[in-house]
């Protein structure tokens, strides 16, 4: 049986390997990356497009393929026997790519033996933890990581063959062919299935969300409650952008105890679902006690499975800035946060490099109203001053211009512009 799902799954392969695919934008020494002796780690949200940069990745190579995303291996998986397999199917292989390996029990001791062996390994994973417990106990130091998250902008421009000349070509008919392209992106999503057929979005991503939440959390943490699990999905989703306490979710979802509700946070966060940021200060008491945001891996869940009545253009917008700056390695609650002064006006985003405050960004849709201007503009000047940042950055819609606010300089630009 082992044997006949081995040739199977490459049966598979040949398909996949048969399709053309857009290239992926990674930041990425790829041949570097290959080529090293460590377990190459590919994480993300489940239908990223993760085993396709994998294929991408290994295209022209000799590499035996496994996908743990399949029962009938897991329910016969035997270390052995797929190693003995393996050779017959894949001769002589110089790589192996391991798809969705979180979902083999015990899967890092199996890697880390494999590792010892000197096979070089590439493998995926929807799951977090690939990256702390497990990979930190067994392979301390002995891998490298890169995140897949659904398709950027740019990406999305180019899966579409939209060619964007330099920026001082850039006309105004072209400037609006980006904006409605961005304002389809905003509200659609990245997913690669869905950018072609928008039609699909609402069905293909509610059925996505609800798959993660039952294969992903529920199946694997052996959650006795799913019910107050989805409840408790649905909330996060709903105050997407939003700060949040434990005790408030507790109150508002009448639950029994503050360590349920941060119990199953934590398993939201795991499938690269839902993601938290914490408020930024140099006391690490007061980070912990503070209300954290709360943001989803794609905009596209919003229009899927949101309840709002009216769309949200100024949440949508901060959303996809935040995703953004996860692509550029920033990451929640080490290199990025947000920021409240010390007279409670609120910067959405902060990034550290070391122990210094380097960039303070504010998200606004629209800053033509005056108090919507110098309610987000003043933000920004008085934490610059607290932060002794001066590198000040709002990001609007379609609005361009530097301004100085009581001596600060601060770049205002748009979204389109700063995602390219």
């Amino acid at each position: 049986m082992l044997r006949s799902v081995i040739y199977q799954q490459k049966e598979e392969l040949q398909q996949l390997l048969g399709k053309a695919y857009l290239e992926r934008q990674v930041p990425l020494n790829r041949l570097e990356y290959l080529e090293s002796g460590l377990v190459k780690i590919v994480t993300g949200p489940r239908r990223a497009g993760k085993s396709v940069f994998c294929l991408q990745l290994l295209k022209g190579r000799n590499f035996a393929y496994l996908n743990f995303d399949d029962e009938l291996l897991l329910q016969n998986f035997n270390e052995d026997q797929v190693v003995k397999y393996l050779a017959e199917v894949y001769p002589g292989y110089d790589f192996l790519l391991l798809d969705e390996i979180q979902n083999l029990d015990h899967w890092e001791l199996w890697v880390n033996k494999l590792h010892r062996r000197n096979v070089n390994m590439v493998i995926t994973g929807s799951n977090a933890r690939l990256l702390s417990q497990e990979l930190a106990t067994v392979l301390t130091g002995r891998y490298l990581q890169v995140e897949i998250f659904p398709f950027s902008f740019k990406e999305v421009l180019a899966f579409r063959t939209i060619e964007v000349p330099p920026e001082n070509e850039i006309t105004p008919a072209i400037t609006g062919v980006l904006l409605q392209n961005l304002r389809d992106y905003m509200v659609y999503g990245g997913y690669p299935e869905t950018i072609m057929i928008r039609g699909l979005v609402k069905n293909y991503l509610s059925g996505l969300f609800d798959s993660v939440l039952l294969k992903d959390v529920v199946r694997r943490f052996k959650v006795r409650t799913p019910r107050t699990l989805y409840d408790l999905a649905h909330y996060l989703l709903t105050n997407y952008c939003n700060p949040f306490s434990y005790n408030q979710v507790m109150k508002d979802l009448d639950l029994k105890s503050v360590a349920t509700v941060k119990k199953f946070c934590q398993y939201l966060s795991e499938p690269y679902l839902f993601f938290y940021l914490p408020r930024y200060s140099v006391k690490v008491k007061q980070v912990q006690k503070a209300p954290q945001k709360v943001y989803i891996a794609d905009n596209g869940f919003i229009m899927s499975r949101s309840f709002e009545l009216s769309r949200n253009d100024g949440r949508l917008l901060e959303n996809l800035v935040f995703i953004e700056l996860l692509r550029r390695n920033f990451r929640p609650g080490l290199e990025l946060f947000y920021y409240r002064t010390r007279n409670d006006r609120e910067v959405d985003f902060a990034c550290r490099e070391g122990h210094k405050i380097t960039r303070l960004i504010q998200v606004c849709f629209d800053l033509s109203g005056e108090k919507t201007y110098k309610r987000e503009i003043s933000a920004l000047t008085e934490a610059g001053r607290e932060t002794g940042c001066d590198d000040l950055t709002v990001i609007t819609w379609d609005r361009e211009e530097d301004v100085l606010d009581h001596g600060a300089r601060i770049s205002i630009i748009p979204v389109w512009k700063w995602m390219m």
